[in-house]
């Protein structure tokens, strides 16, 4: 089973998944999961996503190396920041790979899967809320 996670990069917060069946490219699970993106939303991705940008016009993709050659050191820098932003939706799949039922091979129904998923994705949202600072009532004083 494959999955993917749309992650908000400020609050760190999982808006939208999408499943494919078995061994299934990443952009070829995209273009069948039709995500609604907004084209304002600046989209950041691996380079499993080569030819997003004919689809969504604010994708970033980390360049390639190309063949029999090397990166320049400015396409070095930007494939750096790019990773820099990233992190934060790597450590995102970190945290629900800690789901074993996400880490390991699936082996129960795959009609399941989905809805598993999203039960854990909700989970890992509201330990979010949890977490974060709530602003004082001072209405009782």
């Amino acid at each position: 089973m494959k999955s993917q996670v749309v992650v908000n990069q400020r609050t760190g917060e999982i808006i939208c998944t999408a499943h494919g069946q078995g061994k299934i490219h990443d952009f070829r699970l995209f273009q069948h999961s039709r995500l609604p993106l907004r084209q304002t939303i600046e989209c950041l991705v691996d380079k499993g996503y080569q030819g997003i940008k004919k689809l969504h016009a604010n994708s970033q993709v980390p360049q390639k190396k190309p063949r029999k050659g090397k990166l320049s050191d400015e396409d070095k820098k930007k494939n750096r920041e790019l990773a820099r932003k990233r992190v934060i939706g790597e450590h995102i799949n970190r945290k629900l790979k800690i789901f074993k039922i996400l880490a390991d091979r699936y082996r129960n129904r795959r009609k399941r899967f989905g809805l598993r998923f999203n039960l854990i994705a909700g989970l890992y949202n509201y330990e979010l809320t949890l977490d974060a600072p709530h602003p004082i009532n001072n209405s009782y004083n």
